[in-house]
């Protein structure tokens, strides 16, 4: 299995001209905002306070870019969907976000976080939508599995897949606390390099 042992935040960027040179493949996170791309990231990296967690959500505001083992990215997206920052301020993000996306053929896959406490949103779907359009690899991460019961938890991935249209193999439930599937994503990450 993939051991990650260095790990470092290395940009963080609004435009291309800013993203790190070199050809190491990228896997980016994307997800609303407090879903739990920045815990997502520390616990898969065995590093507590690498990517900054914050209680108020929309504090993402650039596309930070963690290397790690000297050999690849994360990159954390800003979060979508954050009502208390002005609407231009989101479509910045939006352009931001689809610049990076467009234009990174070192991009291996892309992680969409989703709460499982809580339906999809619409602005979930419609980036997954985007992403199906346009042909990007993904893969869906159900959050906060500790948060729910187990009963709530199987009602709560039905929804979820139904919602977005997905199978079982296309979605992978994760903690931060408990490091549940925290070995699955080390597996997908290893199988993508």
């Amino acid at each position: 299995m993939l051991r990650i042992i260095k790990s470092e935040y290395v940009a963080g960027a609004v435009y291309p001209d800013q993203y790190p040179k070199g050809n190491f493949p990228e896997i980016a996170l994307a997800g609303r905002s407090n879903v739990g791309k920045s815990s997502l990231i520390n616990t898969l990296v065995n590093r507590r306070g690498l990517a900054r967690t914050s209680s108020q959500p929309g504090k993402t505001q650039t596309i930070n870019f963690y290397l790690v083992n000297d050999t690849w990215y994360f990159v954390d997206l800003p979060g979508y969907g954050f009502a208390r920052v002005s609407q231009s301020t989101r479509e910045a993000w939006g352009k931001m976000i689809e610049r990076y996306l467009k234009g990174r053929n070192v991009l291996k896959e892309v992680w969409q976080l989703i709460d499982i406490r809580h339906p999809p949103t619409a602005l979930d779907r419609q980036m997954l939508e985007w992403l199906t359009y346009y042909h990007y690899p993904r893969l869906i991460i159900a959050t906060k599995a500790d948060k729910i019961s187990k009963n709530q938890r199987v009602k709560n991935l039905k929804i979820i897949k139904d919602q977005l249209g997905i199978k079982d193999d296309e979605l992978i439930v994760f903690s931060a606390q408990t490091g549940e599937g925290k070995d699955a994503l080390l597996q997908r990450i290893e199988s993508l390099l």
